[in-house]
Order: C-alpha cells, then sequence, then structure tokens
C-alpha cells in the first residue's frame, strides 16, 4: 500500500486538468517563468487528492482538499497569496488545539479564519465525483 498525491485544476466549464506536483512547486518558487497561460487573469479552482494505491493500482481517495489560485494577466500564479492561505488554513486548523485565538479581553481574532475561506472552495457532488474518478483512473484528463 502506497499514497500519492494528485492535483488538478478545474476550469469554469468543470473541465479537469492534471497538475504534476513538481509544476506547481515550480509556479511557486519562481512565478515568472513558470506560468499557465491557459488560466491567465483568473481565479482557478484546485483539488488535491491523496489516492491509495495498492499493487501500483488505485484503490480509494482517502483526503481530499480543495484550494484557489490567483493566475495573473500573464499566468503568473500569487505565489505569496497562496501561501498566506495555505497558513491561515493550518493556523485555522490548530488555534482549537493550542488555544491561540482569543484574547485576554475576550477578543477573537478571526484574520486567519478569513484569510483561509478566500482561499478554498466546496466541490457540488457531481464535481466531486469526477474529481476521484480522474484521480482513481477512470475519467482521462488533459495535463498541464
Amino acid at each position: 500500500m502506497s499514497l500519492r498525491c494528485h492535483r488538478f485544476l478545474i476550469a469554469d466549464d468543470a473541465t479537469l486538468c492534471r497538475l504534476a506536483n513538481a509544476k506547481l512547486e515550480r509556479m511557486l518558487r519562481d512565478p515568472a517563468n513558470y506560468r499557465l497561460p491557459v488560466f491567465a487573469g483568473q481565479r482557478v479552482r484546485m483539488a488535491d487528492v491523496a489516492v491509495e494505491f495498492v499493487d501500483r493500482v488505485p484503490v480509494r481517495v482517502v483526503r481530499s482538499t480543495f484550494a484557489i489560485l490567483a493566475i495573473d494577466d500573464d499566468g503568473r500564479i500569487d505565489s505569496s497569496k497562496f501561501v498566506r492561505q495555505q497558513f491561515a488554513l493550518a493556523e485555522t486548523a490548530l488555534a482549537p488545539v493550542l488555544a491561540v485565538s482569543e484574547s485576554n479581553d475576550g477578543v477573537i481574532d478571526a484574520t486567519a479564519r478569513f484569510v483561509a475561506q478566500g482561499g478554498t472552495w466546496a466541490p457540488s457532488h457531481a464535481l466531486m465525483r469526477a474529481i476521484e474518478d480522474a484521480a482513481l483512473g477512470r475519467l482521462r484528463c488533459r495535463r498541464l
């Protein structure tokens, strides 16, 4: 048994495009040289899907997370915005455990929650099924 992460970008018409993990990493590190012109000027939905493999065959989706990428008019990802949103998601998830969100005067700092909400989305049932089918190899999709 092994786990692999598959990443998909979802176009406005719900078309799925597979994005290699290494390509996203290059886009985040060097947005000027690694672009996605097909999504220029858009906020693009992204799905990260962890898939369980048994004997190199995908058997089930273990976990899915959803984010939004801001792409400028030249096809460059706004990497600083994406990183801020990811850190805010982590902070929001950890806040209840660490009890760090309330000040001494009873005021709750919801900044991280609002930043995190701006970078997430939830798929419809039909779109989730399509994402899972693509992750499990039952639906072919374009590779970026």
